[in-house]
């Protein structure tokens, strides 16, 4: 299972976070955690409900932004937050993404909110292989 940090000192009226993980889709699906984890206390949570996504990018650092974005538009929309998530990633490109999230929409009595994140940014994002870690970073706009 992948690990991730938030730092303060990359973007000061945003958050920076960094990720790692075994494979892509294991950083990516820490990525997942790591937004959730800033927008409600995961055990507030209940996994009541799932969310299939696919998608399609060039390179692993327009996939990640595109993850991380389709997650905030199922927040938005649907009141979705997952904290959880099981993603696939090919391995030729361009980058096929088969996820499926797993949360609960949010309910004021029960679910501890955090912060309110409106957005991914493309300021210092990042993502490589490093040995046989993967290492992201990203700035999400709050």
């Amino acid at each position: 299972m992948g690990r991730f940090v938030f730092r303060e000192d990359i973007a000061i009226a945003d958050c920076a976070v960094e990720v790692w993980g075994d494979s892509l889709g294991d950083l990516l699906a820490t990525a997942a955690r790591a937004v959730a984890e800033l927008m409600a206390d995961p055990e507030s949570i209940v996994e009541h409900e799932s969310r299939p996504v696919m998608l399609t990018a060039e390179s692993e650092e327009l996939l990640l932004f595109d993850w991380l974005s389709e997650i905030l538009l199922i927040k938005d929309r649907d009141r979705l937050i997952c904290p959880r998530a099981e993603v696939r990633v090919s391995d030729v490109k361009p980058l096929r993404l088969t996820a499926t999230l797993f949360g609960d929409v949010v309910d004021p009595e029960r679910t501890r909110r955090n912060l309110d994140v409106k957005g991914i940014t493309m300021h210092e994002l990042r993502v490589a292989r490093e040995g046989k870690e993967w290492h992201g970073q990203f700035v999400v706009d709050l």
